[in-house]
């Protein structure tokens, strides 16, 4: 009998927990990040993994933090020969590393090297990359720097955001991890070092790349809106307001007007000058203090003061 120990967070993991249950393996804990407030009512909610852990009866554990946690050696002396991480929230330890007897495995949202990191899948879209894909690979010390077991490739269309391509990637990775887990568990499986000079990071949104910039390129600002939706979602200013911008769309202008600028308000769309030729039309947004909304209901309701020749921040 291989003892597996889970470590997962987000609906991302969901699926990779429900696969190693549904596959009859050993799941001896389910390992989470503890519940959270949600919401502006600040619901405490526990997180998509715990919920599918208490569906099938696993036991959970929720470290707030594992380094030196009661939490890390009671996980410790369930003596797992094999971990399981995806998208779990937190590095893990040595101690915890060097426990199972097979190793501990990451399912992870980028073709490593390339975007090692917390936020990989929001990183691609907003770099404007056409595919990027899910690595099965041994953990280390260093951040998502161990060796690669096996890749999988998923494309990603011009229309594809953030919440698309967790769903993509997150069955793309459980059929992976189901494909390579006997050679790992029969410790037949090949793996291959990383190639340092083609790494590049993802690290987590800051809130200062959640803002536009509309001196860039309009198809670099509608990557980046897609890239954050549905969350942490891009935003810009407007009269001293944050105005959050949920969905755009692209089209080309001859307009000489200064970046930033509202060149045009269609009954349904706002669009904005860029960087470059490509205009950006907003079609999804959601004003301060305000609800989200599609574009026309705005521009018929607080937008109606908004102008053509009007500059964002």
């Amino acid at each position: 009998m291989t003892k597996i120990v889970f470590m997962g967070t987000p609906e991302f993991s969901v699926s990779v927990l429900t696969m190693l249950f549904d596959e009859g393996h050993t799941i001896v804990a389910v390992v989470t990040q503890p519940d959270r407030p949600v919401g502006r009512k600040r619901v405490l909610t526990p997180p998509p993994v715990k919920v599918e852990a208490l569906r099938l009866g696993l036991p959970i554990i929720q470290p707030e933090k594992l380094r030196g946690s009661a939490e890390l050696e009671e996980i410790i002396a369930l003596k797992p020969d094999l971990i399981v991480t995806a998208a779990f929230g937190q590095i893990l330890p040595k101690e915890l590393l060097e426990v199972p007897r097979l190793g501990c495995i990451n399912v992870h949202a980028s073709l490593l090297p390339k975007y090692r990191g917390g936020a990989p899948i929001h990183q691609a879209i907003m770099d404007g990359e056409t595919e990027t894909g899910v690595t099965i690979m041994y953990m280390v010390e260093k951040l998502d720097a161990g060796d690669i077991i096996s890749q999988v490739i998923v494309p990603i269309s011009d229309t594809d955001h953030t919440g698309s391509m967790f769903t993509a990637l997150s069955v793309a990775g459980t059929a992976l991890l189901k494909e390579t887990l006997p050679s790992i568990l029969n410790e037949t499986n090949k793996q291959t070092v990383q190639d340092e000079s083609l790494v590049t990071f993802a690290r987590n949104i800051s809130r200062e790349q959640e803002r536009i910039d509309w001196s860039k390129g309009g198809k670099a600002i509608y990557d980046k809106i897609r890239g954050l939706h549905p969350w942490p979602v891009a935003y810009t200013a407007f009269q001293g307001e944050n105005v959050k911008i949920w969905w755009s769309e692209k089209i080309h202008t001859t307009d000489s007007a200064l970046p930033g600028t509202i060149i045009a308000i269609d009954s349904d769309r706002i669009i904005v000058k860029a960087g470059d030729d490509i205009a950006v039309a907003l079609t999804d947004l959601q004003p301060a203090g305000k609800k989200r909304m599609p574009a026309g209901e705005f521009i018929r309701g607080t937008g109606s003061k908004w102008s053509k020749g009007d500059r964002f921040e």
